[in-house]
């Protein structure tokens, strides 16, 4: 189960995610964001991922578009910093390079 509270505000949309990020909780996530995208299209994108408990190889790949795109990953913990240097590490690394 994954818990997704939306943020609206001036600077831009926060994404407070609790749970775990994997299986249909995926889609569900990619729902909110293309939707809250849709509605602000220019608003900037954080994600706190504090109450994240495990990421799926899907739930990963969600979040590496989505920092592609400019949104702000938030991790809190070990196991969430851990993925997070992963993701910014795939995002700023160019594709064929080591």
């Amino acid at each position: 189960m994954l818990r997704i509270h939306t943020t609206d505000e001036d600077e831009g949309i926060t994404f407070s995610l609790e749970g775990r990020l994997a299986g249909p909780w995926v889609a569900e996530l990619e729902r909110c964001w293309q939707t809250e995208l849709s509605s602000r299209p220019a608003a900037g994108v954080t994600v706190k991922l504090a109450g994240v408990t495990f990421v799926d190889d899907r739930g990963k790949d969600l979040l590496c578009r989505m920092r592609r795109t400019g949104a702000s990953l938030r991790p809190t913990g070990c196991l969430m910093k851990a993925i997070v240097e992963i993701i910014e590490a795939d995002v700023c690394t160019p594709k064929g390079e080591v």
